[in-house]
C-alpha cells in the first residue's frame, strides 16, 4: 500500500529525512517510533501530502504522490497530532464539509454521519459549535473526519492525544478492526505500549535513518533479549545507535 524510495528531505543545512525505504502492505497496522526529532513528523507530513520530498518517491495505492497528488489524497485519511478543525462549525456542519470536500454522495453521508457520531459519542453535541468540544471530544471529532469517507489508508500521528482510557481503548479496537477490514494504517507514536498491542511491525527512525525494521519480536532478537518489553527494545536500539554497541 506504502512504498517509499530514498525518501529525503533536507531543512536549510539540516537533514531531517535520509533516503528512507520501507514497504507497508495492504491492511497493515506500521507503527513509526523514534526520539523528538527523529523524523516521524516530517515523514507523516510527506504521507500526508502536506510536504514536498527534497528526494526520492512515495507511492501509494499504485500512484505516485508527485504524479497523482489528488488521487493519492483521495484515498487518505490523516489524524494529526493536535485537531484542527473550524471552530465556528457543529460537529455535524464539520462532517458535513469534509463528506462533500471527498466528492460523497447525499445519500452516503447521510448513513455514515450519524454511525460516526454516534461511535465516537458526539451525537448530543452534533448541534453545538466546535469550539465549546473539549480537547478529547475534538480529538473524537478529528477522526471520526479522517474515517468518513472510508480511506484506503489512514494516516496517524500521536492519536491518544487527550484521550481518556475508555476512549483510546475504542481507538485501539478501533484501528485493529479498520485493519482487519483491510485498510491500512500508518501510525507514528510515542507510546510504545500502543505499538506493541497492535501494530504487526514496527520500525524505528532515529537521525533521519531507519535503524530497525520489524514485527516486536524480531526486535528482541536483534537485541539478544527476547524478555523485554518494546519500550526497553526500543531504547536499546537507540543507544547503540548513538554510542554503539556495548562492549563485554
Amino acid at each position: 500500500m506504502i512504498r517509499l524510495h530514498g525518501l529525503r528531505k533536507v531543512y536549510a543545512s539540516r537533514v531531517a529525512l535520509d533516503g528512507l525505504d520501507l514497504h507497508v502492505a495492504h491492511g497493515e497496522i506500521f507503527g513509526l517510533l523514534g526520539p523528538n526529532g527523529a523524523g516521524k513528523t516530517t515523514t507523516v507530513r510527506m504521507l500526508a501530502g502536506l510536504l514536498q520530498p527534497t528526494g526520492g518517491r512515495i507511492v501509494i495505492g499504485g500512484l505516485d504522490a508527485a504524479q497523482d497528488p489528488i488521487g493519492v489524497k483521495r484515498c487518505l485519511g490523516v489524524i494529526p497530532d493536535r485537531p484542527f478543525i473550524y471552530e465556528k462549525l457543529t460537529g455535524q456542519e464539520y462532517l458535513e464539509f469534509l463528506a462533500s470536500i471527498y466528492g460523497m454522495n447525499g445519500e452516503s453521508a447521510r448513513r455514515r454521519i450519524p454511525e460516526s457520531l454516534n461511535f465516537f459519542e458526539l451525537h448530543e453535541w452534533r448541534n453545538e459549535l466546535v469550539e465549546t468540544y473539549s480537547h478529547g471530544m475534538r480529538q473524537r471529532l478529528t477522526i471520526a473526519g479522517a474515517l468518513i469517507h472510508s480511506p484506503k489508508l489512514l494516516i496517524v500521528d500521536e492519536p491518544m492525544v487527550g484521550l481518556d482510557p475508555r476512549a483510546a481503548r475504542r481507538v485501539k479496537d478501533l484501528f485493529v478492526g479498520l485493519a482487519k477490514n483491510g485498510m491500512t494504517i500508518f501510525l507514528s507514536t510515542h507510546s510504545l505500549d500502543m505499538a506493541e498491542e497492535i501494530c504487526h511491525r514496527v520500525g524505528v527512525i532515529n537521525q533521519g535513518k531507519l535503524i530497525a525494521l520489524g514485527a516486536p519480536d524480531d526486535l528482541r532478537r536483534a537485541v539478544g533479549d527476547r524478555t523485554l518489553r518494546l519500550e526497553e527494545v526500543f531504547l536499546r536500539l537507540v543507544e547503540e545507535e548513538r554510542w554503539g554497541p556495548e562492549t563485554p
